[in-house]
């Protein structure tokens, strides 16, 4: 079992900026595609941002020129840059990735414990 080490979550002013990290602890085989979602109260889980093994990006409309999603590969971290944050931003924000955890042979989809983001003055 996976378990992510989810930070950067907290309150932030609207105009603000955040930065999320999830890094993927013990030994791994291999990460494939990585993302964040978030589910704001009373709303579906959507996707925010996704990024490939190879770096390749895609944003949700709502994101596009304001977050930015990274990864480290060396160090099984993924983050996410957020700028000009607004208040419908607010949601608990979750990482998501596809990784063949040591010993096992096949990728299995995983998903972090969420971190709250608040965009309130």
């Amino acid at each position: 079992q996976v378990q992510f080490v989810e930070s950067g979550g907290g309150l932030v002013q609207p105009g603000g900026s955040q930065r999320l990290s999830c890094q993927v602890p013990g030994i791994i085989r291999r990460i494939y595609g990585m993302g964040w979602y978030r589910q704001a109260p009373g709303k579906q889980r959507e996707l925010v941002a996704t990024i490939t093994d190879a770096g390749s990006t895609n944003y949700a409309d709502s994101v596009k020129g304001r977050f930015t999603i990274s990864r480290d590969n060396a160090k099984n971290t993924m983050f996410l840059q957020m700028n000009s944050l607004k208040p419908e931003d607010t949601a608990v924000y979750y990482c998501n990735a596809d990784i063949t955890p040591w010993p096992s042979l096949s990728a299995t989809n995983y998903w972090g414990q969420g971190t709250q983001v608040t965009v309130s003055s």
